[in-house]
């Protein structure tokens, strides 16, 4: 199948979700912003190079929208009108950067974003302060943006396999965070500031160059924090 099939009227709109996920697809009609009944849209598994501005129109779009294991490079600044979306999964695509209008996705919770090719995050990304879950891995971070000190509902940050040499310091302080996994960077040592997070559970280290009795190591297996270097 190469194109999403003609989608029906929203008045003979049935059920709140949608799947068209691992059927092929490599387009996606713009038709699909007649759907705006739609809560869940699925159209993960596919080879979809694009998706069309109209998925701004999906107003009641509120528990997930998957675009994961598609071939999209870049995601229409439109999306960020999807202010009531909780769960979006944007991984495995070929995306360097992420619009600055995600920004409005305020009611995120959870975003994965895993295995792009993201040398950055937008300003924005401060914005979604309700966001309790943020998947980066397998992209090339070298640095997190100032706003993300604002993430303050942030409970697991995955940074692993990314080109991270120091902790980005916009961590410092927040106070919902419990996991990091920084697994496979570029780390030679901790930032003094770390034993001061006060949720911090577990700090995996792995694949790094940090120092096993590095003394800040130390202080946070005292408070109870679990390290693996």
């Amino acid at each position: 199948m190469d194109t999403l099939p003609r989608v029906p009227s929203p008045a003979g709109l049935t059920t709140p979700d949608r799947v068209f996920a691992d059927n092929g697809l490599t387009s996606l009609s713009p038709e699909i912003g007649r759907l705006t009944r739609l809560r869940t849209l699925d159209l993960g598994h596919n080879a979809l190079v694009a998706v069309p501005e109209e998925l701004g129109k999906l107003s009641e779009l509120t528990d997930f929208l998957y675009l994961h294991d598609n071939q999209l490079s870049v995601l229409p600044g439109a999306l960020g009108h999807l202010a009531r979306l909780r769960y979006l999964n944007i991984g495995e695509n070929r995306l360097t950067a992420l619009p600055e209008t995600i920004g409005g996705m305020t009611g995120l919770i959870e975003l994965r974003a895993q295995h792009n090719h993201l040398t950055g995050l937008p300003a924005s990304i401060g914005r979604l302060t309700g966001l309790r879950e943020f998947w980066l891995r397998g992209n090339s971070l070298r640095s997190l943006p100032s706003s993300t000190a604002h993430l303050h509902a942030l409970r697991h940050l995955d940074l692993r396999e990314n080109a991270l040499t120091e902790l980005p310091a916009p961590l410092a302080g927040l106070p919902s965070l419990r996991q990091i996994d920084l697994r496979s960077n570029r780390l030679t040592h901790l930032p003094d500031w770390l034993p001061e997070l006060p949720s911090l559970e577990k700090l995996d280290l792995r694949w790094n160059g940090i120092d096993p009795a590095a003394p800040v190591r130390m202080r946070l297996e005292r408070q109870g924090c679990v390290v693996l270097v």
